[in-house]
Parts: C-alpha cells; structure tokens; sequence
C-alpha cells in the first residue's frame, strides 16, 4: 500500500514540466553618464528618476555598454571629461548590477567609433599594427587585464563583444582603413586571440561569459559568419546583428526574422541577437548637431512616439518568433543637452530616444515595447513533439532525459527539497539517466538548461 502511494505520487509530479523562454530587453547606455555631467535630469511623469530605474520598471534587463581604448579626443570637449574608458565604464556597469540587469561589454577595439567605414588600431599599437604577433600579444593582453580588473571589482560583464560591427575586419591600420580590405586569415588570428582572452578569464575566475561577434546588416549576416566558420572562428556564443530600417533597408522584419531561423538552424548552439536597432519618434530637432537617422517604414509613419513603440514591439515579436535571444536598442538615452559632441552641439540620437525634448519619459511611447506581452509560453503549452527535452520518470524512481534532436549545450543540475545540489553537468547528446543511488529518498528537482530555454521536473527518488 504505502509503495503503491509512492508511486501514485510520483505520477502525479511527472506532470510538472516547464519551460521559461527568457529573452533580453536591452538598452544600450554608454551615454548617460555623460548626459548626466552635461545637465541632464532624467525624468518620468515630470518627476526626476534615476535613468537605470527607469529602464528597469519598464522591464530592461540588459545594458549594453561600449569601450573604447584611449579616447583621448574628449580632452578638447566641454570640461574635458572622457567616457567610454574603463574609468567610465566601470561606473556605467555598477549602475547595472545595482538594478539587476546584465551587462553587455562591447570592447571597439579603437580609440574612437568603430563600424562598418572605419576600424582604426588603436594609437597605442599603431606600432605593430602590421606585426601580426605583436598586434595578437596587445589585443591578448588588453581584453585580459580588462576583463580581470573588473572581475577584482566584482564587475565582471555577462557578455563581450570583440569588436563593434567587424564586417570589414578589427585593427586595421590608417592606410588599410582607406579601402575595402578584409583579410580573413589576419582577421581570424585576432578573433580568436581575443576570444582567447576572454576564455582564460572565464577559466581563472570560474564565470561564464558569452563572446558575441557582432556584424552590421541582416542580409549580409549569413555570410560573414560563414567565412568566420570556414576561417576556424568558432568560439563564440552570439551571433549579434544592427539592424536599423533606414541603413538595411530593404530588408524587412520579417526577412530579419527569416535571416535569425537561419542561421539558428545552420549554427546549432550558436544564439542571435539584435545587438543594436533605433528608430525615430519624431522628426524635428532639439538642437543644431545633425541627427543621424531620418527614414521611417511606410507602415510605422509618421514619425510619432506610438509609431516608434510598434515598430519595436513587431521587431521582437518576430525574433522571439524565430528564437533570438533578445533586442537591444541603441542609444535611447542620448538626450540633447548643452554639451558637445565631435561634429556639434547636442546630441545626434534625441529624437530617437525614449524621451522628449525635456527630458521626460514619453508615455505611451518607445520604452513601452520592453513591458508588452509577447506570450512567452511555457512548455505545457508547447505540442509536446516541439520540446526539445522530455523526461521519463520510472516507477523505480529513476528518470531518463531524452535529448530529442540530439543537441550539445545541455546542462542539468538535480537540487533536493533542501534547495541543496545534489548532481550537475552536461547532458549528452543521447540523453541520460537520473539514479540517484546515494542519495536518501525524498522529492527531488531536475533542470536542464541552454540558454533561454529551461526545462525543469520534480520526482520523487525511491531508492
């Protein structure tokens, strides 16, 4: 009788199968500090309000934040301040830990802005910058020291980008920067000695941290990764795309979508993420500086703070369709102040941020599309074929975890009603099975993990 009603029980747990999707609402903020420093009172509902606090009530849970090496041109700006070095960055990352959000690092891997037309060497390793060796010791060595100096101050970010939208190489010298080169053997040497890096620090601090190659344009996308693959640049977590209507277009949301199953098909393990995307909320100026986006989508016109929020809301929709691991959006803090930038006074991005012209949160508008309700289902919810986990609980007490498409990646860990691990690891690609011959009977709860997705089951051990 009393194995009858173990049994009974046990039944009744194997019916406690879920799966969180979790997803990253992004926002990069490499400019509120110095937004701060220039004047700006950060506000929501004419009330001054810590900006991160912001972003965080609205369901951010992801900072993007840029490095540059020796931003020395600040030194001529207002009152000669520089941001984007590490001084800077480390109170940027502060902020976001101190509001629960992870951190995503973006090392330029230049002194100034890094993209698609220019990727300029550092001055400090202009010296070597056509000494391959030398040039793969400094990048070594500086992602090393960086990574380990903010892990001394608890700092440590949950992701690295190497480089900021690569798609014509990283560390290029003043005369290659010129003209189109792209040098894959060059370039797949200095990926994989900054991934490098980042793979020790994980190993000396026992952390893991997610190295994203980040490229520029969705349509391009498949093939710059492909020539990363063929050229043995591997060891990466993320493929992050910018995907921006008025620079990419033609090419859709839906196509981006399209472009995402793809590549999570072809490169098994490998996540993608909208590492920066923006889009206006109005058309007018709040100061002189040029602002660097002006094309709106036929659908989501005019330009209106609603308009803004809908685009973005249709944008993750179809990457969470298509199993992206998340949005970030670019610069949505870059308000207008009385500071200047290189090219004017004001800011390029204010009519593209979250905010309007004073400085205070446009509600309904742009910031609204982290908190909307996507229907992140969970597994009971999902047709059981779809799963990519099932588990089998035995009558003996034992479980056995099928991997149903044969993916590497797993990990599980088994904790007892105590909350205390009793077994972790990964999961082969055949599945496994759960005895739990050691330890005493009672109610156990078995996870497996990779990345977003997060199948759990409670069981009862019988042995």
């Amino acid at each position: 009788m009393q194995q009858f009603f173990r049994i009974s029980l046990l039944l009744c747990f194997s019916t406690s199968l879920l799966m969180a999707q979790d997803f990253y609402f992004g926002a990069d903020q490499s400019y509120v500090n110095e937004m701060e420093d220039c004047g700006a009172v950060f506000k929501e509902n004419n009330v001054a309000k810590d900006v991160y606090s912001i972003y965080k009530d609205h369901g951010c849970n992801l900072v993007r934040l840029r490095l540059w090496h020796t931003p020395s041109w600040y030194d001529n700006l207002n009152e000669g301040r520089r941001y984007s070095d590490l001084a800077d960055v480390k109170k940027s990352i502060a902020r976001a830990k101190a509001s629960d959000m992870a951190v995503l690092l973006d090392f330029h891997l230049s002194d100034n802005w890094a993209d698609p037309s220019k990727q300029l060497v550092p001055a400090a390793w202009l010296s070597v910058v056509d000494d391959l060796p030398l040039l793969q010791d400094s990048l070594y060595n500086y992602i090393y020291s960086t990574l380990s100096e903010l892990a001394e101050e608890d700092l440590l970010p949950e992701m690295v980008q190497i480089g900021n939208e690569t798609n014509r190489g990283i560390l290029l010298s003043p005369e290659d920067n010129q003209s189109w080169t792209l040098d894959w053997e060059r370039n797949a040497a200095l990926f994989n000695k900054g991934i490098q890096a980042v793979r020790d620090v994980e190993e000396s601090e026992q952390t893991e941290i997610q190295v994203v190659i980040h490229l520029a344009g969705p349509a391009d996308t498949d093939w710059y990764v492909e020539n990363f693959v063929a050229n043995d640049v591997t060891d990466f977590d993320i493929i992050g795309i910018s995907y921006y209507w008025a620079w990419h277009k033609p090419t859709t949301i839906v196509q981006t979508g399209a472009i995402i199953e793809d590549l999570r098909t072809k490169y098994p393990g490998k996540e993608v993420l909208i590492v920066e995307t923006g889009y206006i909320w109005t058309q007018e100026s709040a100061d002189a500086a040029n602002n660097i986006i002006s094309e709106i989508h036929p659908d989501f016109s005019p330009a209106s703070p609603t308009n803004q929020r809908d685009w973005l809301i249709e944008l993750a929709k179809e990457v969470i369709a298509k199993e992206g691991l998340g949005v970030i959006y670019w610069e949505p803090s870059w308000v207008s102040t009385t500071c200047s930038t290189q090219w004017g006074q004001g800011s390029h991005q204010e009519h593209a941020t979250f905010f309007d012209f004073d400085i205070n949160l446009l509600l309904p508008g742009g910031i609204e599309w982290m908190e909307y309700d996507y229907g992140l289902i969970s597994d009971t919810e999902q047709a059981p074929e779809e799963r990519a986990i099932d588990f089998d609980i035995r009558s003996d007490g034992s479980v056995r975890v099928i991997n149903k498409f044969g993916k590497s990646g797993w990990n599980y860990n088994i904790v007892d009603s105590l909350g205390r691990v009793v077994e972790q690891g990964k999961l082969g690609n055949g599945g496994m099975d759960v005895n739990l011959l050691n330890e005493p009977p009672g109610h156990y709860t078995l996870t497996v993990g990779q990345g977003r997705k997060v199948y759990t089951v409670s069981f009862i051990n019988l042995k």
